[in-house]
C-alpha cells in the first residue's frame, strides 16, 4: 500500500500582483501548501520577497527553509526558517551575507544547509541554524564587472548525496543560451585549498540549454534536473546515472524524461510513493512517474511557481497544522 499522499509546499513568486503593495512588487510573493493530492493552495507566509529555493525537514519539531532572491542588482538577498506552522521566521543568511540566493537543499545525514548564491556566484553552507558559514564554491567576483556579467558563472541548483561524499551544482548560463552546466564536488574540501582553489571539481554535463534545480537518488546516484532552455531539450524534465560519470564519459547518456513545460524550475522526488514533483513559472505544479510517465497537472492558474518541498506528515498533524 502507498504511503499517504505528501504535502507539499510551493513558492509563488507573483511578482507585481498585489495590488496592496503597488510600491514593492518584489515583495509581493509566498509560500503555499497544500496537499500533493491537489486542490487549492493555502497561504503559509505572504510578503515573501521573490522566492526561490525550499526545503523541509521533520526533525526537532520541524523545519521550513527557504530563500528571499531580493534584487538581483544589489545583494540584499536572504536565507530564512521557521517552524512547520509557518511561525518564528528567522534568518539563517541574512541581508548582505548572501546575493541572490536559489535552491536550497538540507542535509539530514551532516545537519548541514547548501544553497547556490546566482549573482554571488558561489555555493553556501552552514548549520542549520546559520552558524559555521562557509564558502564551498567561488567561481568569480561577484563585485568584479567582468565577472558579474558572465551568467555562465551563476550558480543555480543544488543537490547533496551525504552517502556519497558529493553535491551537485548547475551554472545555468545566459537564458535559452545552451552553455548550461553541471557540476560535482566533494563535501570536504581538498586540504590546503580553498573554494577558489579546489581541484577536485568535476564538470559532468555541458552545452545544456538552461539548467535550473536538481535532486539526487542517492541508492542509485541518478541525478534529476529541470531545464527552462528552448525546445527540443529545454523546458524538459531530465535524469542521468552519475555513478561512473567522469573525464571522457562526459555528457553521456541523460534522459528527457518529460517535454512541454513552461518556463521549468522546481523539483522534488517523493522516494516513499516513487513520483516526481516539477514546477514551472507558467503556474503548474505536476506529478510524474519516476520514468516521467503518468503526468498529472496538480495545481494550475493560482499563481507563479519556482520551489517546491514535501513532507509526510501523519494526518493529524497535517490537519492541525494546515486543516488538510
Amino acid at each position: 500500500m502507498a504511503a499517504r499522499t505528501p504535502i507539499i509546499y510551493v513558492l509563488d513568486f507573483n511578482v507585481g500582483k498585489d495590488t496592496d503593495n503597488p510600491e514593492d512588487p518584489y515583495a509581493t510573493g509566498r509560500v503555499a501548501v497544500a496537499s500533493a493530492a491537489g486542490g487549492q493552495l493555502k497561504t503559509l507566509i505572504d510578503h515573501e520577497r521573490m522566492p526561490d529555493g525550499i526545503d523541509v525537514i521533520l526533525e526537532d519539531g520541524g523545519h521550513i527553509f527557504w530563500t528571499q532572491m531580493g534584487h538581483p542588482d544589489q545583494n540584499d538577498g536572504t536565507v530564512q526558517s521557521s517552524t512547520l506552522d509557518g511561525k518564528n521566521p528567522k534568518d539563517v543568511f541574512s541581508n548582505g551575507e548572501i546575493h541572490t540566493p536559489k535552491q536550497v537543499i538540507v542535509d539530514t545525514i551532516n545537519h548541514k544547509l547548501y544553497v547556490c548564491d546566482r549573482e554571488g556566484l558561489r555555493v553556501h553552507r552552514s548549520n542549520l541554524d546559520g552558524s559555521e558559514k562557509e564558502v564551498l564554491v567561488q567561481r568569480g567576483d561577484w563585485q568584479n564587472p567582468a565577472h558579474a556579467n558572465d551568467k555562465t558563472l551563476h550558480c543555480v541548483g543544488i543537490a547533496v548525496d551525504a552517502h556519497h561524499g558529493k553535491f551537485y551544482w548547475t551554472q545555468k548560463g545566459p537564458s535559452k543560451g545552451g552553455q548550461g552546466r553541471i557540476f560535482r564536488a566533494n563535501i570536504s574540501m581538498p586540504a590546503g585549498q580553498t573554494a577558489e582553489s579546489r581541484d577536485d571539481i568535476e564538470l559532468l554535463f555541458d552545452n545544456l540549454p538552461e539548467p535550473i534545480d536538481l535532486e539526487i537518488e542517492s541508492e542509485t546516484q541518478t541525478l534529476y534536473w529541470t531545464d527552462r532552455g528552448d525546445p527540443p531539450k529545454g523546458n524538459t524534465l531530465n535524469k542521468a546515472d552519475v555513478s561512473a560519470l567522469a573525464g571522457e564519459k562526459r555528457n553521456a547518456g541523460y534522459q528527457i524524461l518529460a517535454r512541454h513545460l513552461h518556463e521549468a524550475i522546481g523539483l522534488k522526488i517523493d522516494d516513499v510513493n516513487k513520483h516526481i514533483y516539477v514546477s514551472d513559472l507558467g503556474g503548474s505544479v505536476y506529478r510524474y512517474g519516476m520514468n516521467g510517465s503518468d503526468c498529472v497537472e496538480l495545481f494550475k492558474g493560482q499563481g507563479v511557481y519556482t520551489g517546491i518541498a514535501l513532507a509526510h506528515l501523519e494526518a493529524e498533524r497535517a490537519q492541525t497544522l494546515y486543516g488538510i
